[in-house]
């Protein structure tokens, strides 16, 4: 049924996502799929990696450990933005046609009521492709 999983990543933020990466090596196994972890870093120094090629060896790096957890085929995508929080949605929805993901998973947080001001990724990404999206509730 599933082909291709991409898995939206911010390399500064794993300690929250982990719930979901089990989910997705489960769900990877499940229909024998590859898993695409994608990533959108500034062109500008951040926390995690000065330029957006060591942040790309960087989340090389990341997918290749996920890979000796689950042992599903890999890949990464990573995208350099002037304003990453901005344009994340649109580079992710640009993600998925460009790898062909059919399904999307993605950690997002409990709904808040500033979500009516500045809507969930998630909730933008599943209104503006075909692929399927699973949303992970992430509590901490």
């Amino acid at each position: 049924m599933f082909n291709n999983i991409m898995v939206p990543v911010d390399l500064a933020h794993l300690d929250t996502l982990e719930p979901a990466l089990s989910i997705v090596a489960d769900m990877a196994k499940q229909y024998d799929a590859r898993i695409t972890y994608v990533s959108v870093t500034a062109n500008t120094p951040t926390s995690v990696a000065r330029t957006p090629q060591e942040y790309e060896q960087k989340l090389d790096a990341f997918a290749q450990e996920r890979h000796q957890v689950h042992g599903q085929p890999i890949s990464i995508k990573v995208y350099s933005s002037t304003d990453p929080i901005a344009n994340v949605d649109d580079l992710l929805v640009k993600a998925i046609d460009e790898i062909g993901a059919d399904l999307v998973i993605m950690a997002t947080h409990l709904p808040r009521h500033l979500d009516i001001v500045v809507p969930s990724h998630g909730g933008k990404v599943a209104t503006h492709t075909d692929a399927s999206v699973f949303l992970l509730r992430v509590t901490q």
